[in-house]
């Protein structure tokens, strides 16, 4: 029976090409790495002493970077090739995590994450279209829920051994290391793929017909983007108010920390591929999965109103990354498939931004939220975000039922 399992398991990450695997790897390297980001609220608040308010804007700044790197990113992708851009973006932001280090102040904090993520993030959406040129059609959407494993496997390693590096080196060592991971995954990738100039058109992995001509005016795109911007902010909690709600409500320690959000990648690696392999063999329809995915994303807030056993920290992680699950890789796919001949870039660059955007909400209004009114009070609204998500689901769903029509 477990044999049976694991052989299952196994055939689910068969059928990539090579271009696909190396892409898959430099993406863990990168992100085992990231270690930075989870404890960088914990970082300004107890070593460099920020109040919440300045935390809040540091953070804003991170996502304005990455709405900039994101937009960028992509127009240039479709302009001078995804392959330029990976190399660039990942180089040039391993050099600047060096120096980020060295800057304790204020507003060179701000500068500098603001400056920082204007270039890592180029990196994603010229990743997304490196996947319509490297990984074959029918593979696509298993192409995305495998990056999306060796981000999140990338993620169980990171952030359990930034909490160790924390307790023994200190805060100083993170910064090195990720800048370290990000030069070398992008040296891997420069000397083991080879760069393709011409993007083919990309199949269309999702079943609605793509019959708009201007991104502008695609309205069940800005729809399906709103429920992408706030599915994305709701799991950017893990990585700004809940650490924080850890330690200030549990005394926990970054280590027990770096365990739980651990445990968000271990149970994406788990069940990520099986699952959507299962959803994707038995054709059902993708707003329908990101729909529940919101569902559990707006439940898993809810619960952390009980907030007199620790345990529900882990029932809340357990919830959130189903629900991430559910939410992400069919995001993906149906951006993807909704973009045009031409404007792939165009497309995952606003995608992307959907990200971004998030992290800025996300950060800024939790902190706010919390400083104003307490922890319970950001939980109760992060839910309620889940909620709207869910009825931006059916509208979607209708719109796309008229576009066929």
């Amino acid at each position: 029976m477990l044999k049976t399992a694991l052989r299952r398991y196994i055939n689910n990450f068969k059928g990539f090409r090579r271009e696909v695997w190396i892409l898959a790897l430099i993406t863990f390297i990168n992100r085992a790495g990231t270690m930075v980001l989870p404890f960088l609220s914990k970082y300004l608040k107890e070593n460099l002493h920020f109040t919440y308010g300045q935390v809040g804007w540091i953070m804003v700044s991170f996502g304005i970077g990455s709405m900039l790197g994101s937009w960028l990113g992509g127009k240039l992708s479709d302009k001078i090739g995804f392959y330029k851009i990976m190399v660039f973006s990942l180089f040039t932001s391993g050099i600047l995590f060096f120096v980020l280090q060295y800057i304790t102040t204020f507003w060179g904090l701000c500068f500098g994450v603001f400056a920082i993520m204007s270039v890592s993030d180029m990196f994603r959406p010229a990743m997304f279209v490196s996947l319509g040129v490297y990984a074959k059609p029918e593979n696509r959407v298993r192409a995305l829920s495998l990056i999306r494993l060796a981000i999140n496997f990338g993620f169980a390693a990171g952030p359990m051994l930034g909490g160790l590096i924390i307790l023994g080196i200190g805060y100083k060592g993170l910064f090195w290391i990720d800048g370290s991971t990000c030069i070398l995954a992008i040296l891997i990738f420069a000397f083991l793929v080879k760069e393709k100039k011409k993007i083919p058109e990309l199949h269309q992995t999702s079943s609605e017909p793509v019959v708009v001509k201007s991104i502008f005016k695609d309205k069940p795109f800005w729809v399906f983007l709103f429920i992408s911007f706030t599915s994305a902010m709701l799991f950017f909690q893990i990585f700004t108010t809940l650490p924080l709600f850890h330690h200030e409500h549990f005394d926990l320690s970054e280590f027990k920390t770096g365990l739980l959000i651990s445990l968000n990648g271990i149970l994406v690696f788990m069940f990520e591929m099986p699952l959507v392999s299962l959803l994707e063999r038995k054709q059902i329809n993708r707003i329908k999965i990101i729909f529940f995915g919101s569902f559990l994303m707006a439940i898993s807030f809810y619960i952390l109103l009980m907030d007199a056993w620790a345990g529900i920290l882990v029932i809340g992680i357990i919830i959130v990354t189903f629900g991430e699950i559910f939410s992400f890789p069919f995001s993906n796919a149906f951006a993807m498939g909704r973009a045009p001949k031409g404007q792939e870039g165009r497309y995952m660059a606003l995608y992307t931004m959907s990200f971004s955007l998030a992290h800025i909400v996300s950060s800024k209004l939790g902190l706010e939220i919390i400083g104003h009114y307490g922890y319970g009070t950001n939980w109760f609204v992060m839910g309620s975000f889940g909620i709207v998500a869910m009825l931006f689901c059916v509208w979607l769903q209708r719109l796309l039922r008229a576009e066929k029509e």
